[in-house]
C-alpha cells in the first residue's frame, strides 16, 4: 500500500460526524482493498469488487458518489439544524477537519488505486470531478427546511408500510404542464401548498370529482412542481390511517413540509379509520403538526357509504349520527370539485399526448376517433383521453 492510501485509510477510521460512511456498501469495499496487504492477486479482487459495487449504484463518478452520501446524510449536526438548535462548536469543528477528509477520499483516482498492482490486462476505471464538499455540506445547514436529512433528503415521495416510512424509489412523474384543464382547480392547490411551505396556514383539501379527471395527478403534479422547495408526498392507504397519531408525531420533528395524500377515499358508516380522520382533521392536541395537510381524493362528496336502510335505522339519535358522517368532508378546509371535462377540453388532452408522442393528424379525424372511444366507455376524462391515445399508439384505434 502507497503512504498516501495508508494515510487515508487512518483518516477514515477517525470519522465521526460522518461515520456512516463507512458502513455505505461502496465505501466499505473500498476500505478492504486499502486494508489488505501484498497479494496482488487478491487486491485485484478487491479493486473490482469497489468498482462493481460503484458501477451497480449507476454511478461512474466516485467524487459524486460521496458528495451524495454527504448530501443525503443523517448525521449529528443536520439533526440540530433539522431541530433548530445550537450547533456545538466542538461538533463543528469535527465536521470541517472530516469533510477534508471525505474531500480526499472522493478525490481518489483509478491510477491512484492501481500503481504498485502487478497486472498486465485492464482494470476498470471510474470518473472523478472536482465538488466542495465543504461549502455544500455548509449549504443544506444554512437551507435545512429546504433540503432535509437523511433519506427526506434523497426522496420526494413515502409510503407507509408495517416497517414505518419507506421512500418510494420510482414515483408518478407527472408534471403540471401535462394536466390540460382545471386552471382554477391547480391554482387553488398551489396556493394552498405554497402557503404551507411559506410557514403559513394551510388547509387540508378534498379533492372530489369523477374518477380519471386528474385528482391525483394534480396533487402529485403539484410535489414535483415543488420538491426543491422542502415539499414531500407520504401515501396512506385508508385502512392505515389509525397510524395518524404515529405519522404526524414522526413528521412533526421534520424540517419538511408533507402532503399526505389518501386516495380514492370512502368509509362505511362504522369503520374505525373514520375516528382517526375526524381527530386530525379537527386538529386534536395529539394530531396536530404545523408542517403537514391532509389531502384526499373521493368520488363520494359525502365520504360516507350511506345505504338506504342505514337512513332508516333504528339509533335513537340517528339524525346526529348520520349528520356526523356525512359531514365529515365539511372538516376540510377545502374542498375541491373536479368536474368531467366537456367535449372541446377532452379534444384537446387527446390531441396535447398524441403530439407529444409525435402523432399528428386532421382534426375532424381525431374528433370523430376520440368521440367514438369516449362513447365505447360512456365517459370524457383525461384518464379516457390518455387510454384513446394509448389505443392509437398500440395499433388498436385508428385516426
Amino acid at each position: 500500500m502507497s503512504e498516501a492510501n495508508e494515510k487515508l485509510l487512518e483518516m477514515l477510521s477517525s470519522l465521526c460526524v460522518f461515520r456512516d460512511v463507512l458502513s455505505d456498501p461502496v465505501v466499505s469495499a473500498l476500505i478492504k482493498f486499502l486494508e489488505h496487504g501484498s497479494d496482488d492477486a487478491a487486491k485485484i479482487g478487491l479493486y473490482c469488487e469497489f468498482a462493481n459495487r460503484l458501477y451497480l449504484t449507476g454511478k461512474t463518478d466516485f467524487s459524486e458518489y460521496v458528495a451524495d452520501l454527504v448530501r443525503f446524510g443523517d448525521d449529528p449536526l443536520l439533526r440540530l439544524a433539522a431541530a433548530k438548535k445550537p450547533l456545538p462548536k466542538v461538533m463543528k469543528e469535527s465536521a470541517d477537519r472530516e469533510l477534508e477528509i471525505l474531500s480526499r477520499l472522493a478525490s481518489l483516482t483509478p491510477e491512484s488505486l492501481k500503481s504498485g498492482l502487478k497486472y498486465s490486462g485492464a482494470l476498470p476505471e471510474w470518473d472523478c470531478s472536482k465538488i466542495d464538499l465543504s461549502a455544500e455540506f455548509e449549504e443544506r445547514l444554512s437551507n435545512i427546511e429546504k433540503h432535509g436529512f437523511g433519506i427526506y433528503a434523497k426522496y420526494r415521495a413515502f409510503r407507509l408500510s408495517d416497517d414505518g416510512i419507506l421512500p418510494i424509489s420510482t414515483p408518478d412523474p407527472v408534471r403540471l404542464g401535462d394536466l390540460i384543464g382545471y386552471q382554477r382547480e391547480k391554482k387553488l392547490i398551489i396556493d394552498n401548498t405554497r402557503a404551507l411551505l411559506d410557514g403559513k396556514p394551510a388547509a387540508n383539501i378534498l379533492l372530489t370529482g369523477d374518477a380519471g379527471t386528474g385528482k391525483s395527478s394534480t396533487v402529485k403534479a403539484v410535489v414535483n412542481e415543488l420538491f426543491g422547495e422542502g415539499l414531500r408526498i407520504l401515501e396512506l392507504k385508508k385502512e392505515q390511517l389509525h397510524r395518524l397519531p404515529e405519522v404526524l408525531g414522526e413528521l412533526n420533528l421534520n424540517p419538511l413540509k408533507f402532503i399526505i395524500f389518501i386516495d380514492d377515499l370512502s368509509f362505511t358508516r362504522n369503520d374505525d379509520d373514520f375516528s382517526a380522520l375526524k381527530a386530525t382533521l379537527e386538529g386534536s392536541v395529539s394530531a396536530k403538526a404545523k408542517n403537514v395537510v391532509i389531502y384526499a381524493t373521493s368520488n363520494r362528496r359525502h365520504l360516507v357509504k350511506e345505504s338506504f336502510s342505514e337512513r332508516d335505522g333504528d339509533d335513537i339519535h340517528h339524525s346526529d349520527t348520520v349528520q356526523e358522517t356525512v359531514s365529515l368532508s365539511e372538516r376540510f378546509g377545502l374542498r375541491i370539485t373536479f368536474s368531467r371535462p366537456d367535449k372541446a377540453t377532452y379534444i384537446e388532452i387527446a390531441r396535447k399526448l398524441l403530439e407529444e408522442n409525435g402523432v399528428t393528424c386532421p382534426p375532424e379525424k381525431l374528433e370523430a376517433a376520440a368521440e367514438r372511444f369516449a362513447l365505447s366507455r360512456s365517459s370524457r376524462s383525461a384518464r379516457a383521453a390518455r387510454q384513446f391515445v394509448d389505443s392509437v399508439l398500440s395499433g388498436a384505434e385508428t385516426l
